[in-house]
C-alpha cells in the first residue's frame, strides 16, 4: 500500500477497511464458484449431479464501491478460451490411460472397456481361422450320439459358445474386411443357444448340435443360416457365452502357446498358431470384463482379465517383430495372470 493511500482519519479508516473486506469477499466468492464448477466437471461418468442447474456460491449481499466493482469481470468465462473440458469423454480417458502406462492401442476406440476397438485385439484373419478350427472340433464332438453323450457334449459346448463369442465380435467389428458380417447376428444367436443347451448330453441337444453344425458348414460354403424366430437375440455377452466354456477355450489357447515359445526354432515355425492363440486370449480377456458378465463389477477380477489381455497383446506384438525373448517373457505374464486369478476365484 502506498503512503498516500493510507486513511487520514478514523472515518476514512472504517471506509477503507470495508472496501478491503469487500474485495476479499468477492475473491472468495469467485474462487468458491470456480471450485464448484470444477468439481462438477471432474466427477466421474455416471457420478455427476442429477440436477441440471450448476450450484454456485451466492454473491455476497451489499453494494460494492466503484473501485471494487472494476476489479473483477461480471462473468469470468468470457475471458477463457476454448470449450470447457469434458473429463468423461473418450479422449480424456485415453489420455489418462496413456499417462498411466496403458498401451495406446488398448485405450482407443469405443464400446468396450477403456474404449477399445476389436481390431486392436484380433485380426479379421484370426476370426476366420477360429471359425474354421471350431468347425473341425465340432465335427468330431458331434459325430456320433454315443460319443456326444460320452463327453463330446462338453467339447460341443466349448466350441459353440466360442463361436457365439466370435460372431458377437464380428457383428461389432470396426473394420469392413471381416467375413460373415451380414450373418453374424443370426449365427451368434443360434450358436449361443446350442452352446447353452449342450451343458448336457441328450438326444435333443445332440440333434440341435448336428443342425447347427450344418449351419456352420453352410456358412463356410457361402450360405446364410436361417434365423429361428424362437431363438432370443443374444445381445449381451453373458447371453452369448458363459465363463466355464471360455475358460476351456482359454486353456486350449495356452496349450497352443507353450510349444510355440519352447525355443527360437519353435517360435519361428509356429508363429501363425501363436498369433491366433494370443489374439483369442486377448478377446476372452476383454469379453469377461463386459457389463453383465460374471464378476464384471469385481475390480480384482477385472484387473486379472485386463492383465491377461494386455500380456497377450504383448506376445502378439513380439510375434510381429520376430522377437522371441519378448514373446516368451510376455507369455509368462499371461500364465501368471491366469494362475493368480485361479488362485482367487477357482473353487
Amino acid at each position: 500500500m502506498r503512503v498516500h493511500d493510507r486513511p487520514r482519519d478514523s472515518a476514512q479508516a472504517v471506509e477503507f477497511g470495508q472496501r478491503r473486506v469487500g474485495r476479499w469477499l468477492v475473491v472468495v466468492a469467485a474462487v468458491c464458484s470456480l471450485a464448484v464448477v470444477a468439481a462438477d466437471g471432474l466427477a466421474a461418468p455416471g457420478q455427476r449431479s442429477r440436477s441440471k442447474t450448476i450450484r454456485r456460491a451466492a454473491q455476497p449481499a451489499g453494494q460494492w464501491d466503484k473501485l471494487t466493482r472494476g476489479t473483477f469481470v461480471e462473468d469470468a468465462f468470457t475471458l477463457l478460451e476454448g470449450p470447457r473440458p469434458d473429463y468423461g469423454s473418450t479422449k480424456q480417458l485415453v489420455t489418462a490411460a496413456v499417462d498411466a502406462g496403458v498401451p495406446a492401442a488398448a485405450a482407443s476406440g469405443g464400446g468396450m472397456t477403456g474404449g477399445l476397438k476389436w481390431s486392436a485385439l484380433v485380426s479379421a484373419d484370426t476370426l476366420t481361422d477360429e471359425v474354421k478350427d471350431m468347425k473341425d472340433l465340432l465335427a468330431t464332438a458331434c459325430g456320433k450320439l454315443s460319443d456326444f453323450k460320452g463327453g463330446g457334449f462338453e467339447e460341443a459346448r466349448c466350441g459353440y459358445s466360442s463361436l457365439a463369442m466370435i460372431f458377437g465380435v464380428i457383428a461389432a467389428y470396426d473394420q469392413s474386411d471381416v467375413r460373415w458380417r451380414k450373418d453374424a447376428a443370426t449365427a451368434r444367436d443360434l450358436f449361443a443357444r446350442v452352446g447353452s443347451n449342450c451343458k448336457v448330453g441328450t438326444d435333443q441337444s445332440f440333434a440341435e448340435a448336428k443342425a447347427r453344425l450344418d449351419d456352420l458348414t453352410g456358412l463356410l460354403d457361402g450360405n446364410s443360416p436361417e434365423p429361428n424366430p424362437n431363438v432370443e437375440p443374444a445381445e449381451l455377452w453373458s447371453q452369448m457365452t458363459g465363463r466355464p466354456p471360455l475358460m476351456t477355450r482359454l486353456e486350449m489357447a495356452q496349450d497352443a502357446m507353450r510349444p510355440a515359445i519352447a525355443s527360437p526354432a519353435d517360435f519361428a515355425k509356429l508363429a501363425d498358431e501363436l498369433l491366433q492363440a494370443v489374439e483369442i486370449v486377448a478377446v476372452i480377456g476383454e469379453v469377461i470384463q463386459q457389463p453383465d458378465f460374471e464378476f464384471h463389477d469385481d475390480d480384482t477380477y477385472k484387473g486379472y482379465a485386463a492383465a491377461m489381455r494386455d500380456a497377450a497383446l504383448q506376445v502378439r506384438d513380439a510375434c510381429l517383430k520376430g522377437d522371441y525373448e519378448a514373446a516368451r517373457a510376455a507369455a509368462g505374464k499371461v500364465e501368471q495372470s491366469c494362475d493368480a486369478c485361479h488362485g482367487d476365484y477357482r473353487s
